[in-house]
């Protein structure tokens, strides 16, 4: 920048003004943790961190001393605000915005090899030809075997920039060479849509996992497909699902609510308030509508829940929701990391938070489950508690309550012959899915005549394969189990992994869903048989 001759003094006058104020206040007799002191919080913050680096005895990771420090201040907030370190983040982001780059497997790292259980439908490795059973041996002149290989090695060595070509050594069972497969890798999406399929010829089914970015598109995808097989009622599943963007939940609500019904508003620290309403474009406005929670929907499933809840439109169905009123705004740190503050609260069309009460001790706000167990909310209606201060009125008259989640106008139990000790470590080791992938591996033939539809209304698992199972997990896990007391429901939980590692696709649920109380609940309303009064909850 250039200046004309006459401002020149004037500007070195400037400077050196300057110059003596900030001296001035410099004491260069003082110790270094004098100069430029201030009252600032931040800081002390900083300064904390410097002499750590600097002066502290021992060689510290100063990194993992921010990470902890960040992690100590949120602990002081509400139990929603979290820390997402930078190695983290990007699969964070991917989760949230539906896809990733990849070629579009699924896989288990098997016997020291990366054995291929299903490709992506429709994916860069299905149009390529990698078949479910393949091992893949080499990416690139890069090997992907060795016991020391793991899930985030693999998954690093087949990413990578969208478009970009990946020469695969591929062994297959049977053929006496390594395959060369080019796989060109594409955005893969992680459905937040797990499955929708009819449950009868006129009733429609739809699960939703998280809600995305892409997660509107999907489901309104899936609707579409849904009416156009003559669903013209919905069966809309919501159960375990911990929320996500509170703009996509809006959208979805929009298209069962008419033009100018409230959805949703939010109030921030400052008191202003934000209000989303419905538009005249809503796809099921009219149909019955049936919304499936739990214990584990959260935030943007509560969101829903409380809207349709609130209009009278539709039936909740099922047990409270988790409690989470809460809005958080995901903010960039600077270094790769970010946090996720909670911003401001939502409230339902009647002016209900259904925030759960939280304190310093956020252990006993996530041990809840445990505490609604206890309790035996979680069989009997009659044990959830509700405030009488905290009760509202819907425009139809309909009395719900606010302070710590949605209470379904029609409880359904948990489901107790699913929950025991033995299956739940079963599932919680992934050894069934590990024994079908093991099974399958054998001879996939056997199976390579079943149509879908077929397996999934007409397979049946047999005896010998349970116990094949049961012999199994004891051989590896040097344990004593039986399944006599629950062989039903270990066939269900085999037919469910067979049909998802053959079919993919939602198969998994629409084979689980044949023996599930709340679908069979949800079923019975859309016949016109009344409920029974004891579950009906006002």
């Amino acid at each position: 920048m250039f200046y004309k001759k006459k401002y020149l003094p004037l500007l070195i006058g400037l400077g050196i003004a300057a110059g003596i104020f900030i001296g001035g206040k410099l004491n260069f007799s003082d110790a270094p943790d004098r100069l430029f002191s201030t009252n600032s919080k931040k800081d002390k913050l900083n300064r904390l961190i410097d002499y750590i680096d600097y002066d502290y005895v021992d060689d510290v990771n100063t990194d993992s001393i921010v990470d902890v420090t960040v992690n100590g201040i949120l602990d002081n907030l509400d139990p929603h605000s979290v820390y997402i370190p930078k190695e983290d983040m990007q699969r964070v982001t991917e989760e949230m915005r539906g896809d990733f780059v990849g070629i579009g497997v699924s896989f288990y790292p098997y016997k020291d090899s990366v054995a291929v259980i299903r490709p992506v439908t429709g994916g860069p490795s299905d149009l390529a030809g990698i078949k479910g059973g393949d091992r893949i041996i080499m990416a690139n002149n890069d090997t992907l075997f060795g016991q020391d290989m793991t899930d985030k090695d693999i998954v690093n060595k087949l990413k990578g920039p969208i478009n970009s070509n990946v020469e695969l050594k591929v062994y297959r069972r049977g053929v006496s060479h390594l395959l060369d497969i080019n796989v060109k890798r594409s955005h893969i999406p992680i459905n937040s849509v797990d499955a929708a399929y009819m449950l009868t010829d006129t009733l429609g089914y739809i699960k939703i996992n998280k809600f995305a970015e892409s997660t509107f598109k999907e489901f309104k995808s899936a609707l579409d497909k849904l009416k156009t097989q003559g669903a013209t009622e919905l069966a809309l599943d919501l159960r375990d699902n911990p929320g996500g963007f509170l703009n996509i939940a809006e959208e979805i609500a929009d298209e069962f609510l008419k033009d100018g019904k409230l959805i949703v508003f939010t109030k921030n620290k400052r008191g202003n308030i934000d209000k989303s309403y419905a538009t005249d474009e809503g796809a099921f406005e009219n149909g019955k509508l049936y919304v499936m929670i739990n214990e584990n929907s959260a935030s943007a499933s509560e969101i829903i829940a409380g809207a349709l809840q609130d209009n009278d439109r539709g039936t909740i169905v099922g047990r409270r929701s988790y409690g989470k009123g809460l809005v958080q705004r995901e903010m960039d740190l600077g270094d790769g990391s970010a946090v996720r503050l909670t911003v401001s609260r939502y409230y339902t069309p009647t002016g209900r938070s259904i925030q759960r009460p939280y304190g310093k001790n956020h252990k006993d706000y996530f041990d809840d489950y445990y505490e609604r167990l206890k309790s035996g909310e979680l069989v009997d209606p009659d044990k959830i508690e509700v405030a009488d201060s905290l009760k509202y009125t819907t425009p139809g008259g309909k009395v719900v309550y606010g302070g710590g989640g949605i209470i379904p106008d029609i409880f359904v139990p948990l489901d107790t012959s699913m929950q025991n000790e033995t299956l739940n470590f079963l599932k919680r080791r992934g050894l069934i899915n590990f024994f079908i992938f093991e099974y399958l591996d054998k001879d996939r033939s056997a199976y390579s005549n079943f149509s879908r539809d077929y397996f999934i209304k007409n397979f049946k698992v047999s005896d010998s394969l349970v116990f094949k199972f049961q012999d199994w997990v004891n051989l590896r896990t040097d344990t004593k189990i039986t399944f006599v007391a629950y062989h039903d429901e270990v066939k269900q939980y085999l037919k469910a992994a067979l049909a998802d590692q053959l079919f993919g696709q939602g198969a998994y649920d629409e084979v689980f869903n044949q023996n599930d109380l709340m679908i069979d609940e949800v079923k019975k309303l859309s016949r016109g048989i009344k409920p029974n009064p004891e579950d009906i909850l006002d």
